[in-house]
């Protein structure tokens, strides 16, 4: 189940299901959307389906094992989504052939959570370029507190508002299309067509005002945030 504020999406591959509930029970407070494949040719299916932020794969699964996962998605699939290696198999030749498979990381079991989850989020801004601060015009959104500011203080934002506006600063100036940000908030329970996205570009907008950042759109392309002339 999803939380209803979550901003990165995860596919965890696992086919041990109290390990898949103990990632899923800390993960989802913590602002992850999580699917699980409890084998690995759902995995890569899921993978490949779905633009996930971060991917975590066992290495012994079940159909297919997360090493033949990683090269299939990165010389078949021709996809780059960060991918964790969470295994039991955790010799140097294991690391090594995971890492020459594909995958951006790999840890061994037993793990700590709060150690897996700061390499995820390593993982997902690296890819994504991010910072855990970004600052634009007044505009400051701090990504560990989950938490967008002005000069006039906090900037309350309903879920799929608040959404739109972490997938615009990740970062400023790049340029988001109509399905990336549809696809991000289908994620909560229905699909979202372009005139609901265009409201909600157009309520940011007016309480952007005065802040010093606006979003720009971009016909038949998408959207970017940048500093206001």
């Amino acid at each position: 189940m999803r939380s209803e504020a979550a901003t990165t999406t995860l596919l965890l591959i696992e086919d041990h299901r109290d390990i898949a509930e103990m990632i899923a029970e800390y993960f989802e407070p913590r602002g992850f959307a999580i699917d699980h494949a409890a084998d690995g040719i759902t995995g890569l299916h899921l993978a490949v389906s779905n633009p996930y932020d971060v991917i975590v794969a066992d290495v012994m699964l079940a159909g297919m094992d997360g090493i033949t996962i990683c090269r299939k998605l990165r010389a078949e699939a021709r996809r780059d989504t960060p991918l964790l290696m969470l295994t039991a198999r955790d010799t140097l030749d294991d690391k090594l052939a995971g890492l020459d498979a594909g995958a951006d990381d790999y840890l061994g079991k037993p793990f700590d959570l709060a150690e897996v989850e700061a390499r995820l989020r390593a993982l997902v801004r690296r890819a994504k370029g991010t910072e855990d601060i970004v600052l634009l015009g007044q505009l400051k959104l701090d990504r560990k507190a989950r938490r967008f500011s002005t000069a006039n203080g906090p900037l309350d934002l309903p879920a799929r508002e608040f959404e739109v506006l972490w997938e615009l600063m990740s970062p400023p100036g790049r340029t988001v299309s109509k399905r990336a940000l549809s696809d991000k908030l289908s994620s909560f329970d229905e699909s979202l067509g372009d005139n609901a996205l265009e409201a909600f570009i157009s309520r940011l907008r007016k309480k952007l005002q005065g802040t010093g950042a606006s979003i720009r759109t971009l016909r038949g392309i998408g959207y970017l945030l940048e500093a206001e002339v």
